[in-house]
């Protein structure tokens, strides 16, 4: 039975997204696909690493979203030099000016926002990635051994540029599983590019206007985790993710032959969120199959590693992805 305020605070969602979406169109022209995944995972509670060539006004749109969040933003451009407390933060010795006495203060790191941009992520070496993820996880940071908190709502964003390798570290694959959604930003069509030239040359710069606040948010996270979901649904993700798993019985064909490693338990978990967050945005109190194969890719594509035959055959994990989503039915084995 469907409570009256979570209808009411269902309804709530729906609008606030469509104001959302209108706000950040006025910033961003195109990457519809994109702001949809980026507010699934919000309203989720999880976190995305974004994936695209340069120049796809990815810094752009996750400026503008907490803009319209009414959230605090902050960009950490990330550098082989960059070291674990420039993240996180660090205490420092502080000098009473009339007593002399000096004591340890704690000065906060960019980590302590609302949204952070961790930008190209695999440019920094391992123990500072790992910085950033702990705080993810725990979503809060542990120096001088005291824990502090990080700010409600925590929402990161990071990006990879999928071209240029060359001095980089890739994300190792179990760190990789902390992010709930992998979301391609393609490049545009030949009409948003030319809208983009005639906006970006002209003298005016747009800007959205906040429509949110972080109790909302907040609000509307918890609303997310409360909409119901039938088993049928839910086994449907759960086969979705266990078909991956290679040299199980329930192992689908296609990932026999190639994939490596496929997704763990976290996945049919982060299907379900999203797919719970996808429906609530859309006004609806209940998830359908449909919710879950339509976020199968920006799910499973970075928890499924190929191998290469599947290198050789030119089968990317959105091939897979597509091919499982196609013929997993609830209870295929």
């Amino acid at each position: 039975m469907t409570d009256s305020s979570d209808t009411e605070t269902i309804q709530r969602l729906h609008e606030a997204c469509e104001n959302l979406r209108r706000e950040l169109a006025k910033v961003v022209v195109g990457q519809s696909e994109v702001v949809e995944q980026l507010l699934a995972a919000l309203f989720a509670g999880g976190h995305c690493l974004l994936v695209g060539v340069p120049g796809l006004a990815k810094t752009l749109l996750v400026r503008t979203l907490a803009e319209a969040l009414s959230l605090d933003f902050n960009r950490i451009q990330f550098t082989p030099d960059l070291m674990p407390s420039d993240i996180t933060g660090a205490d420092i010795i502080q000098q009473d000016g009339a007593t002399g006495e000096r004591t340890f203060r704690f000065l906060p790191g960019p980590v302590f926002a609302n949204v952070v941009l961790a930008d190209e992520i695999n440019r920094t070496p391992p123990k500072t990635q790992a910085a950033l993820l702990e705080a993810m996880q725990e979503r809060q940071v542990t120096a001088g051994g005291q824990r502090r908190e990080l700010p409600r709502p925590f929402f990161v964003l990071a990006t990879q540029n999928p071209i240029e390798q060359e001095g980089t570290y890739p994300l190792p694959e179990a760190q990789l599983d902390r992010f709930m959604m992998e979301v391609l930003v393609d490049y545009p069509s030949e009409d948003e590019e030319l809208a983009i030239v005639k906006q970006t040359t002209a003298d005016f710069a747009p800007t959205a206007t906040a429509t949110l606040s972080a109790d909302e948010i907040d609000e509307f996270t918890h609303l997310v985790r409360r909409v119901p979901v039938a088993d049928h649904v839910a086994r449907l993700a759960l086969q979705l993710a266990r078909r991956t798993r290679v040299g199980r019985p329930e192992a689908a064909a296609i990932a026999e032959k190639y994939v490596r490693w496929g997704a763990g338990p976290r996945a049919s978990q982060h299907l379900v969120l999203v797919a719970k967050a996808r429906a609530a945005m859309d006004g609806r109190f209940f998830v359908d199959e449909a919710d879950i194969r339509a976020v199968a890719k920006p799910v499973l594509r970075h928890r499924i590693i190929t191998n290469y035959a599947a290198e050789a055959d030119g089968v990317t994990p959105d091939d897979i992805v597509d091919e499982l989503a196609a013929t997993t039915k609830p209870g295929t084995t």
